[in-house]
Formats: structure tokens, C-alpha cells, sequence
């Protein structure tokens, strides 16, 4: 008998024809004699309509009382299932967070699970019981209900597979696996059999949708085999486990890219000690997120270019909290430029291996691909290019790598 955690996103869920079908293919699983704990999001579209009229009731409201009304949408859900579940012949049960208890911190609105206590829970799915669970939920300090923030059902199904020790966390969405990079715009992008917790965190921090990256960090930390597989079609999905697992290691697993970018270049900035910690200090506290920096090699030691990369959506709050302390600064101009995108290239392999980056380069520059800015980790090279490059750059690296299905 294996110990399962299923999780179930808002399209797998959208409606009660959905939800029907998520009964039955829990029902297969405790058929094959599994212990099954299902997680589960809103309805597709339920989460948006709270948090709308959390605005509509005041702009600035308590985030406590936003976090009591947008859980509603999984309470819906969780009940939903365990009467679908019912009344195919099974036992089961919903829990909301507070009921298990999911405990977290008291960062409303993003709160992170400190701990979850399962004994109840599991007397439950010992004796038979499937247990039908609030995902994006827990309760905080002062017994109040906590929401993990947007794609929170996905870390909440990692942390009760950790907590239950579940042998494996299947977590099904709109696509049936992890692709080696947008099979919407490579055509040959192929699935992968298996991916490693290093490879899909990069993947996940990098553009690609799939799994949430607080939940990838949380499998990495607790050594939770998570699966990735598709609600609507029966396919085998890809497995995201330890490296250990995996026989045979691609030099490059995928190709990711995040059209979430945006560029600041500072003109003539004080080359002198402390001035990075002056520009990117004031942005940290505005909690601005700094990724890709470069900064030119200045000619007579007085001044350099610097330029760095934040969230599209951050950009005009950057740019003001620069503006706002140019005269601490002292830089000539600042340019932004949100027609950006950041490719990155991902692959254990490249641990041990040398050419990759020069692969890279040597590609793009052969489509005449300008590079912008780029950053590298031990398995990952980003770099930054125009956005109207993106479907030529995904598709000439996808190539250039071997990574077109055969």
C-alpha cells in the first residue's frame, strides 16, 4: 500500500463535471489500494470574483478579512468532492486548513506554513478515509484563517506529502508533464520521463508554468517525489525527484524564458565603494526584486553604466524609488526598456561539462540574436534579449541542444 497525496488546480476542478471526474479517478487509486489525501484549489475563476470584491468593499482592506474571504473558494471545492467521492461508495471527509491544523506565519495574503499537524487526519485515511483537503489555506496566530498567496494549493499539497511522508505527490494540471521548453511555440519540444528538484526550481524560477517555486523548494528540502500529470487525459507524467534517481543526466533538460522583464540601465554612475549598495538598497526596501545585473568597466574610474533587470510590474515603482534618490546617486540618465525577454538554458549536465554557454552564444549570434545582459548559476545560463526574439531563440536553442523529439 502506497500513501498518495493528489492535488487538483482550478481547471481540473472548474465545474461540477470536473469535479465528478476527479472523484473517479481518486476512486481508482484507493481501488489499487492506496491511502489517498486529495488537495485542491478554487474553481477556476472563484478565487479572482473574492479578491474582486475584496477591492469593490475597500481599496486598502484588512488583509486578515481578504484572507477569511478568498478561502471560501476551496471550502466550496473540498465539500464539492467529498460528495462526489460519497456517492461513488467511499468513505471521506473535507478539512479545512485551520481543521487539520495547516499552521503558518502571520504574513496574511502570503503567509508560509510553519508546521501541520496530521494525527487526526491520518487515524482517518488509516481506517479507509479519503481526506479531502483546503489547499492555499492554514490558520495563523490568533486561531485566524491564512492564505499562502496565488498558487498556494500547490506548496499546501508538498508540505502535507512531507508531513503525512507520502511516498509521492501527484500533481495534476491542464498539461500532462514537463516539457523541455513552450510546446505552444517548439513544436519539438518533447516530454520528460523525469527532471530533478535543481532542474525544475530553475525551470519554475525562470518562466516556466508548471509547478509553483515555493512548492519546488519545499519538495527539494523534504525529498518529496512529486508527479506532474494531466487531469483530463490519461498519460504518464514526469517525475521530479533527486538526482540520484536519474541513470542517464541531459547535458540541457530545458529551455525556459520569462517574458516578466524588464531593463534599467543607469548612465554615468559614481564608480566608487558603496554606490551598488546605494541604488539596490532603497529598491530591496520597496520590495522591488532585483535579477540580472551588469555593470560596465569604467574607463577613467570615475563613473560606469550600470544596468539591471525587475518584475514588468515593478518597473515605474523602480524607477521612481531611483529617481527619488538621484540626487544621493549622482547618475547622469536612466533608461528603461520593457521590451525584454530572459532565455535560460537549464541542465545538470552542465556541471561537468564545458561549451555550454559558448553553444549558446554562438546560436543566437548566428540568428542575429543581440545578448543584453546575462547571469549565470552552476546549472542554469540566462540570458536577456529583445522580445521579438523569443520564438526564434527558443526554437534555434531547442535545435542547437538536441532536444527536438526524434
Amino acid at each position: 500500500m502506497a500513501r498518495i497525496v493528489m492535488k487538483f488546480g482550478g481547471t481540473s476542478v472548474g465545474d461540477i463535471d470536473r469535479i465528478k471526474n476527479v472523484a473517479r479517478r481518486v476512486k481508482r487509486e484507493v481501488e489499487a489500494g492506496n491511502q489517498v489525501a486529495v488537495v485542491v484549489s478554487a474553481m477556476s475563476g472563484a478565487t479572482n470574483q473574492l479578491v474582486d470584491w475584496c477591492k469593490q468593499m475597500a481599496p486598502l482592506h484588512d488583509q486578515r478579512e481578504y484572507d477569511t474571504v478568498v478561502a471560501t473558494g476551496e471550502q466550496v471545492t473540498i465539500g464539492l468532492l467529498a460528495i462526489g467521492l460519497q456517492d461513488l461508495g467511499l468513505k471521506a471527509r473535507s478539512w479545512c486548513g485551520w481543521q487539520v491544523p495547516v499552521r503558518t506565519d502571520a504574513v496574511h495574503g502570503k503567509a508560509r506554513i510553519d508546521a501541520i499537524d496530521t494525527t487526526e487526519m491520518l487515524a482517518g485515511m488509516e481506517a479507509g478515509e479519503v481526506a479531502v483537503v483546503a489547499g492555499f489555506q492554514g490558520v495563523a496566530p490568533g486561531n485566524r484563517i491564512a492564505t499562502l498567496g496565488r498558487g498556494g494549493s500547490d506548496t499546501s499539497a508538498v508540505a502535507l506529502a512531507a508531513a503525512l511522508k507520502a511516498d509521492r505527490c501527484d500533481i495534476y494540471t491542464d498539461v500532462d508533464g514537463v516539457y523541455t521548453t513552450d510546446p505552444r511555440i517548439v513544436t519539438q519540444a518533447r516530454k520528460l520521463d523525469k527532471i530533478t528538484y535543481e532542474e525544475m526550481l530553475e525551470l519554475a524560477s525562470v518562466g516556466a508554468k508548471v509547478l509553483q517555486t515555493r512548492s519546488v523548494e519545499m519538495a527539494m528540502k523534504h525529498r518529496v517525489r512529486v508527479q506532474v500529470l494531466s487531469s483530463f487525459e490519461d498519460k504518464p507524467g514526469t517525475l521530479v525527484c533527486d538526482e540520484d534517481e536519474i541513470v542517464e543526466k541531459e547535458l540541457v533538460s530545458g529551455i525556459a524564458y520569462s517574458r516578466d522583464e524588464a531593463k534599467i540601465t543607469l548612465i554615468r554612475v559614481a564608480d566608487r565603494p558603496g554606490v551598488a549598495a546605494a541604488i539596490f538598497g532603497p529598491l530591496a526596501e520597496a520590495a522591488i526584486n532585483v535579477d540580472m545585473i551588469v555593470q560596465n568597466v569604467s574607463e577613467d574610474g570615475k563613473s560606469t553604466d550600470l544596468t539591471f533587470t525587475v518584475g514588468k510590474a515593478d518597473l515605474d515603482r523602480a524607477k521612481k524609488v531611483i529617481e527619488d534618490n538621484k540626487g544621493q546617486l549622482g547618475f547622469e540618465g536612466l533608461v528603461a526598456d520593457a521590451n525584454v525577454v530572459k532565455v535560460s538554458v537549464i541542465g545538470v549536465g552542465m556541471r561537468s561539462h564545458a561549451g555550454i554557454a559558448q553553444k549558446m552564444f554562438h546560436t543566437l549570434a548566428g540568428e542575429g540574436i543581440n545578448i543584453q545582459v546575462i547571469s549565470t548559476s552552476e546549472i542554469k545560463i540566462s540570458v536577456l534579449i529583445e522580445e521579438k526574439y523569443t520564438e526564434l531563440a527558443l526554437r534555434a536553442l531547442h535545435t542547437a541542444y538536441g532536444l527536438d523529439a526524434a
